[in-house]
C-alpha cells in the first residue's frame, strides 16, 4: 500500500486543510504513518506568514532529504507553495509537487502524474470560485470540528502575503455551511469552529444574503452542538450585530479573537488596516458591555517600519484599556510581494527584540490577573485530554482558556469528550486548575 506522512505548519486554517488533504489521500488508497522515514510520500504543509515559518519548511526539506529522502517524493503544500510558486523547485530540487490550497480538489489527479513518473507536478491556480471544500475530510478530533465558511481575502495589509496566497474573498453559501453543521452533529461533533482570513466578513452568496451574524444565529440553533466558536475576526468587518448573536444564543463561545496589530493609529495606517485605534476601541467597548464576560485575545506586531517610541508606547497602553486574555505577539519580518517592502524606515532588530521582550512581560502580567478572576467560579469544561505525570484532566472553557483538574473519587473512565463543571482553585499567565464538581 502506498503511503505518506504529512506534518502541518501555522494556523487553524492549515490545520483542516490538512483534514481534507489527509481524506483525499485515503481515499486514493494511501495509508497515513507517523514518520516520515516510513513513507512514499513526504509532505509539508507550509505558513508563509512570516520569514521563520518559511525558512523552517526548506531546512526541513534539505536536512529530511539528505538523511532519509532516497526513493521519495516529497510535496509543499500550502502558502509557501503558492508564494513561491516554480521558485520551489530550484531551491528544493527534490520536490516532486508544488500545490496551493486552492489545488486541493485536484489533489487526485496530481497523484496519478506523480505515480506515472512526472518529476514535476503543480497546481498553483488561484482562479476559483470554489471555497476549497473537498469530498473527503480525516478529522482527527472526535468531538471538535473545523469548519471553512470563508477563503481569502480582500484585504491589503502592507505586511501580509495572504491576499497572494489564498486569493480572493469566497463564501460558501449558507445552506451548505449549514447542511454540514447538521452532518458533523449527526456524527457526534459537539463543537464547531467556524473558519475564515477574516471569518466575520463572510457574505452568502446565495439568495438568502446572510451576513455572519444571521449565520451564527443559525449555528446556534443546530441540534448537537454544545459549542461554536469562530476565528479570525477583522475589526472593520466586526459589527455590533455579532454581539448581539453571542448575547442571544449561549452556544456560542464567550470568546472573541480580534487582532489589532498596533495600538497606534498612524501605524495603523501605515499597515493599511482600515480603522483607527478609537475605532477599535469601540468594538472592544461592545464585548465589555455584554453581559457575557467575553475573553478578548488578538495579534499584535512590533517594529513594524517607522514605528517610534511613542506608537510602541500606544500599544502598550492598549493592553491595559483591553485587558487581554491572551496576545499572539510577533516582529515585524519582510515578506514578499507586500506593499511595505517599499518601506525604508526599518525598526533595528536589537529594537524590535527589546520591544516585544516588554509587551510579552507586561502582557504576562495582565494575564495572571485576568485568570486570577476566575479563582472561585465553576466554569463548563470540555475534556481533551489526560497528563498521566501531574494526574489531572485537561479540559478547555468556552473562554478558550485551558483548565487543568482533578475529579474526586475517579472512577478510571475516560471523560475525553464529555462536558463537566469545574471549580477553579488556582491560576497562572496561561492556564486555570481546579476541581471537578460533577
Amino acid at each position: 500500500m502506498k503511503t505518506f506522512y504529512i506534518e502541518t505548519f501555522g494556523c487553524q486554517m492549515n490545520v483542516h486543510d490538512s483534514e481534507k488533504v489527509i481524506g483525499t489521500l485515503m481515499a486514493e488508497g494511501y495509508s497515513q504513518v507517523a514518520t516520515p522515514e516510513s513513507a512514499d510520500l513526504v509532505l509539508y504543509n507550509t505558513c508563509s506568514i512570516r520569514d521563520k515559518a518559511e525558512q523552517k519548511v526548506f531546512s526541513r526539506l534539505q536536512q529530511f532529504k539528505k538523511d532519509h529522502g532516497a526513493g521519495k517524493v516529497f510535496g509543499v503544500l500550502g502558502c509557501v507553495a503558492q508564494q513561491e510558486g516554480h521558485r520551489v523547485f530550484e531551491k528544493a530540487p527534490h520536490v516532486g509537487l508544488v500545490c496551493g490550497s486552492a489545488s486541493y480538489n485536484s489533489l487526485p489527479q496530481m497523484l496519478v502524474q506523480l505515480e506515472s513518473g512526472a518529476r514535476r507536478v503543480t497546481g498553483l491556480s488561484l482562479e476559483t470560485e470554489d471555497t476549497f471544500e473537498t469530498p473527503f475530510a480525516r478529522r482527527d478530533n472526535p468531538h471538535r470540528a473545523y469548519l471553512t465558511i470563508i477563503e481569502g481575502c480582500d484585504k491589503a495589509c502592507a505586511y501580509c502575503v495572504v491576499p497572494m496566497t489564498r486569493g480572493p474573498e469566497r463564501s460558501r453559501t449558507s445552506d451548505s455551511v449549514i447542511r454540514e453543521a447538521h452532518s458533523l452533529a449527526e456524527a457526534g461533533y459537539t463543537e464547531i469552529q467556524l473558519l475564515g482570513q477574516n471569518v466575520n466578513s463572510y457574505r452568502d452568496p446565495s439568495p438568502a444574503g446572510w451576513d455572519f451574524a444571521a449565520l451564527l444565529g443559525a449555528m446556534g440553533k443546530v441540534p448537537g452542538i454544545r459549542r461554536v466558536r469562530f476565528t479570525t475576526s477583522h475589526p472593520r468587518d466586526f459589527g455590533k450585530e455579532i454581539i448581539d448573536a453571542m448575547d442571544e444564543n449561549p452556544v456560542l463561545c464567550n470568546h472573541v479573537h480580534l487582532p489589532v496589530q498596533s495600538g497606534s493609529t498612524r501605524v495603523l495606517d501605515r499597515m493599511q488596516r482600515l480603522y483607527t485605534r478609537d475605532e477599535y476601541m469601540r468594538r472592544i467597548e461592545w464585548m465589555k458591555r455584554s453581559p457575557r464576560n467575553i475573553a478578548i485575545t488578538t495579534d499584535i506586531i512590533v517594529g513594524f517600519p517607522g514605528e517610534t517610541d511613542e506608537d510602541f508606547e500606544a500599544t502598550m497602553n492598549l493592553l491595559d484599556e483591553c485587558g487581554y486574555d491572551s496576545v499572539f505577539s510577533f516582529k515585524y519580518s519582510q515578506r514578499p510581494n507586500t506593499p511595505a517592502l517599499r518601506y525604508e524606515d526599518h525598526v533595528p532588530e536589537p529594537v524590535k527584540s527589546a520591544r516585544l521582550t516588554a509587551l510579552q512581560e507586561k502582557q504576562r502580567t495582565i494575564q495572571i490577573k485576568q485568570n486570577a478572576a476566575a479563582v472561585g467560579t465553576v466554569q463548563e469544561a470540555l475534556v481533551e485530554g489526560f497528563n498521566k505525570a501531574t494526574g489531572q484532566w485537561i479540559g478547555r472553557t468556552s473562554q478558550n482558556k485551558t483548565l487543568n483538574f482533578i475529579r474526586p473519587r475517579e472512577g478510571g473512565e475516560s471523560l475525553i469528550g464529555r462536558y463537566l463543571d469545574v471549580q477553579v482553585t488556582r491560576s497562572g499567565p496561561n492556564s486555570l486548575v481546579g476541581e471537578s464538581v460533577n
